[in-house]
């Protein structure tokens, strides 16, 4: 007699979802009438596997809501909310990877034994007077605009004369058979078909003849149109009922009925694919996060997505260690990765640097940080690459005059980039063009990275804070035994770690850095190193970064040593060392701490004092005179002295 159809769509609102039971709050839900929306209580069961979601008890689930359905009826409380005779579940499982959707709604109605008997069915503006008709829609305008009765789904039409009527709640039965007139049943019917009352109406109806005892009942079946009633669209119905047997039980629960059928028109869940729907790129975006948030979940609470996805990363070198680093960046969630070379894609380059392929090499080979960049978009198309080719000015590496504009030209070029970018990554293969990068980051106080490379044996380390480093305000603040440090507790110890201050790459060398690559033969001039040495590495410097970004202190933490266990200090990614020294020919790895040098000729307070004075003379200076940085440090008669030392050894 009913047709199960229904033409307006069922909308979740949020501000319905319970709370997190772990918070231990209890929130009551509230609704402000809304005159598009209708609330009906439902529940949501989400499974975490699809065996769960198959081998769930769907009949115990059902059986339970029409369980709630009949105690409600027989408790009075539908008189109060009416909205309980609505109520659904919905079973649902979301293979968040392949974009499949498995659900199954349920409309719990009860049945009528003998089935109800559907005597005239009419469109209202057939039985209604104009006059009737008129005071109808103004009556139920007037409900529909009412933030009080606006969601409610189920009324009396009490039509009390020609010119007046009045919709009134399921609880003031009585009174309107008091009062004399004709009384409707009435309730909003989402079905738009001609002949058939909508599904609520099963309801409704079980609710009348178990509460009012009602054989005989008229019903008006509410519909609009362009949002407000329409007497050609509602349908009013005269039906005949009887009160099945059992039903005056409160303890015998009637049948029911009530699953949604699938697509092939039988009882099954519904599956939706929404990938070929998508956007791929957002898919590959979506399939990312998705890794990240589950590490979160399971793993680790603290991780901040939001910090690493926003977190700027210049890569100094587009090689073996380039490619790996990148890569793995962009697993831990960062998004905008800038790469700085100058070289082409050469045949030996694929196998090693994983961002190039055989087509790369063709024709002279592209160049690196534009084939880089745009493999890495290839392999993530949410990632935001960049390749700036430019050759950055090393120590030793003379510059004559016509060379001159375009050295300063790099110069200017590389601290800019160092200005825009929170991560520094050092990864070139020879010492002296490390030596420039370490002293703008020390000047900016920028976090940087270096990798370094031998045939068995690698260096990971991290740059300490820049000369005459402040204290950030912003940062998140370090927790301690008795609870957050302030500001204050942090300010006070920052004279100790200006003196403490971790060092750089250079902070134990002894000399300046010289042409490395002149006058070398073929062998010396490739980095010889094992296979597997570049990608341990790699790792180890983004897992190093990674920990950086996560401590309270970011750059001016302190070093951890191998053991380190403070209770004090939150670090979820385990300790947070200086430097990470390993040799693959002995499978071993050391953890070392080194303080900045006072005569380091990268990150020396005399060293960043003459640059800041002096800008781009002083590099210049630098890189044609052999002696200049020893000169400026003391490191010259430092070794000096040392020529004139005499030793006394006893036997």
């Amino acid at each position: 007699m009913f047709h199960e159809q229904v033409s307006n769509h069922l909308k979740l609102l949020s501000e319905s979802l319970q709370p997190d039971p772990g918070r231990g709050t209890s929130v009551s839900i509230k609704f402000s009438g809304n005159r598009n929306l209708c609330p009906v209580p439902g529940i949501l069961y989400n499974m975490n596997t699809l065996d769960t979601f198959k081998a769930l008890d769907r009949r115990a689930l059902f059986n339970l809501e029409v369980q709630k359905i009949w105690e409600d009826i027989h408790s009075g409380k539908v008189e109060e909310d009416s909205s309980l005779l609505c109520r659904f579940f919905l079973i649902s499982y979301a293979d968040l990877k392949k974009w499949n959707f498995y659900y199954w709604f349920a409309f719990p109605a009860l049945v009528l034994e003998p089935p109800a008997m559907l005597t005239d069915l009419r469109r209202a503006s057939e039985v209604f007077s104009i006059e009737e008709g008129t005071a109808l829609l103004a009556a139920c305008n007037e409900w529909r605009q009412s933030t009080s009765t606006a969601g409610v789904p189920f009324f009396l039409v009490h039509i009390i004369s020609n010119v007046v009527v009045r919709l009134r709640p399921l609880r003031d039965w009585e009174a309107c058979q008091q009062e004399g007139g004709k009384v409707l049943l009435g309730f909003y019917d989402p079905c738009h078909l001609p002949a058939n009352p909508g599904w609520p109406l099963r309801n409704f109806l079980a609710f009348a003849v178990v509460r009012w005892g009602l054989e005989r009942a008229t019903v008006l079946c509410y519909r609009e149109k362009g949002g407000f009633g329409d007497l050609q669209q509602c349908l009013v119905v005269d039906i005949l009922v009887s009160t099945p047997p059992g039903w005056s039980n409160h303890e015998l629960v009637p049948k029911a009925v009530g699953w949604e059928l699938n697509s092939h028109g039988k009882l099954g869940p519904r599956l939706i694919n929404l990938a070929t729907e998508m956007d791929p790129k957002r898919l590959a975006i979506s399939a990312a996060d998705l890794n990240l948030k589950l590490m979160r979940w399971r793993a680790l609470p603290s991780l901040d997505l939001k910090c690493l996805s926003s977190t700027k990363c210049l890569l100094l070198g587009a090689g073996t260690l380039g490619c790996q680093v990148a890569r793995n960046l962009m697993a831990w969630g960062v998004r905008h990765i800038t790469l700085v070379d100058r070289g082409h894609v050469a045949m030996s380059n694929p196998l090693r640097q994983s961002l190039y392929t055989h087509d790369d090499c063709l024709n002279g080979g592209k160049l690196k940080v534009n084939a880089a960049a745009e493999n890495l978009k290839c392999i993530f198309p949410g990632v935001e690459a960049e390749g700036v080719s430019m050759t950055i000015p090393m120590p030793g590496h003379f510059v004559t005059a016509d060379e001159l504009s375009n050295i300063m030209k790099d110069c200017m070029q590389l601290k800019d980039l160092i200005d825009s970018h929170d991560v520094i990554f050092l990864l070139t293969d020879t010492r002296e063009s490390r030596w420039l990068p370490t002293l703008l980051c020390a000047d900016a106080n920028k976090v940087a990275i270096t990798a370094a490379l031998g045939f068995d044996t690698f260096l990971v380390m991290r740059h300490g804070a820049g000369v005459g480093l402040s204290i950030d305000t912003d940062a998140p603040k370090m927790l301690g035994q008795d609870g957050p440090l302030e500001f204050e507790d942090l300010a006070a110890s920052a004279s100790e770690r200006r003196e403490k201050r971790l060092g750089c790459y250079f902070c134990s060398d002894v000399v300046a850095p010289v042409d490395s690559t002149r006058n070398l033969t073929l062998d010396q001039q490739c980095t010889v190193t094992r296979p597997g040495l570049a990608p341990i590495a790699a790792a180890l410097a983004v897992e190093l970064t990674v920990s950086i970004l996560h401590h309270p202190l970011r750059i001016n933490a302190p070093a951890d040593e191998a053991g380190f266990d403070d209770s004090s200090v939150e670090q979820p990614l385990g300790i947070l060392p200086h430097q990470i020294r390993g040799d693959i020919a002995h499978f071993s790895q050391m953890l070392i701490k080194g303080y900045a040098s006072k005569r380091c000729i990268a990150c020396a307070e005399t060293i960043v004092s003459e640059y800041r004075t002096r800008g781009i003379d002083f590099v210049l200076e630098a890189i044609n005179q052999p002696t200049y940085l020893e000169d400026l440090t003391g490191l010259t008669e430092l070794m000096n002295l040392a020529k004139h030392f005499n030793l006394d050894w006893e036997d």
